[in-house]
């Protein structure tokens, strides 16, 4: 190892001890294989000068007067700009003891005195070499990020524009079903009525979308009000029957009201959402959709249970990611989730509740949300 591995700047060094002919020693060997080095005579002053010019590798001794190696490691790790930077202890303790605690304190390796300079020189190398890696992996990970945001706000640019053409074709379309009520055969006015029912789940996708950003950005504001959930979820069926296409919706009311704290309009979604996915996922024939709400304690629970195909383990938590896709058991098809169980995992919890799918391939699933009675908590209300 005659050379540092090359990289844009030349790595530097902060040298730290007490004893002046151990740092010239060093600093020559260092110097020698092409490294910028420093020094300093105590931990103070080591401090100052890695706050002044932070360093790629530090190397620190252990017993100084004023301020051991381990207090000037601890704090490099408690200061925000400086707690990545690997300190390497060169150390006559040669203890077990006296390593736990410098890998305690936030070292990444331990070389004991006397040392030779070859083993320093690899573990020197090995240290930044890891450095180089993990700035280029948050360097890629911050342009992926960008990357991320550019993409959602091209997305939502366009949901958001496309919003009002389609409102105007699902208006257009509803009003030439009433003015040709009675003139048209039963297959265009069917062709209508499956027309209205595409724009009418286009509109709540993008409704979705935009709302997703809204919560992700922390600009949907909740407007929390005392309402009946069973209300809330009779007003939801009546819309929904339409695109059941034989299938049946079995709720039977809880005696007692199941009041909470909430938006309502949010909430509304949320179980919109819940029965269109059971009915997209359950059978035309035979297909049965089972509601139930229950209270205990201080929560109230909605369940949405189907009979469909199911969803394996590994899905159950991916199912909530945006644009999630999962593969049900019949011939192994691929379904995109899109963002409707995003949008209610985020609405739920911006409540302060919780969500989440009781499974069994083969044999349905249940989907499920609770929400405390007296709404959510200071910090998720703020969503």
């Amino acid at each position: 190892m005659n050379e540092p591995t090359s990289s844009l700047t030349t790595p530097s060094v902060l040298m730290v001890d007490d004893t002046p002919a151990n740092l010239e020693l060093l600093s020559v060997m260092l110097k020698i294989r092409g490294y910028r080095v420093r020094a300093a005579v105590s931990g103070k002053l080591a401090l100052q000068a890695a706050r002044n010019d932070p360093p790629d590798l530090i190397l620190l001794d252990i017993n100084m007067p004023e301020m051991s190696g381990y207090e000037v490691c601890a704090e490099l790790k408690a200061d925000e700009k400086l707690k990545n930077i690997p300190v390497i202890f060169l150390s006559a303790l040669s203890e077990t003891m006296d390593k736990v605690k410098a890998f305690g304190s936030g070292g990444v390796d331990y070389i004991t005195k006397p040392f030779q300079f070859e083993e320093v020189e690899a573990r020197v190398e090995t240290q930044l070499e890891l450095r180089r890696k993990e700035r280029q992996l948050q360097e890629n990970y911050d342009k992926l990020r960008d990357l991320e945001k550019l993409r959602d706000s091209l997305v939502h640019m366009i949901i958001h524009d496309l919003r009002s053409p389609l409102a105007g074709i699902y208006g257009f379309l509803e009003l030439i079903g009433e003015n040709t009520r009675g003139t048209l055969s039963p297959d265009h006015t069917r062709y209508i009525a499956e027309a209205m029912k595409s724009a009418k789940q286009m509109i709540h996708i993008i409704g979705d979308v935009l709302d997703t950003s809204k919560m992700e950005e922390g600009k949907m504001k909740l407007k929390l009000a005392e309402w009946d959930l069973v209300r809330i979820l009779q007003e939801v069926t009546p819309g929904l029957k339409p695109v059941l296409e034989g299938r049946q919706l079995s709720f039977t009311p809880p005696k007692q009201p199941a009041l909470i704290m909430a938006d309502c309009d949010i909430i509304f979604r949320v179980i919109q959402n819940l029965l269109a996915n059971a009915i997209k996922f359950s059978p035309r024939a035979g297909g049965l959709i089972e509601l139930k709400i229950e209270s205990s304690g201080n929560r109230v629970c909605l369940s949405v249970k189907d009979n469909g195909a199911g969803v394996a383990p590994e899905y159950r938590q991916k199912i909530f990611e945006k644009f999630a896709q999962v593969e049900l058991p019949a011939g192994r098809q691929k379904y995109s989730t899109g963002l409707g169980l995003t949008f209610c995992k985020m609405a739920v919890e911006a409540h302060g509740g919780k969500i989440g799918v009781d499974s069994e391939e083969g044999e349905g699933s249940t989907f499920w949300f609770e929400l405390p009675l007296n709404g959510p908590g200071p910090l998720a209300g703020k969503t």
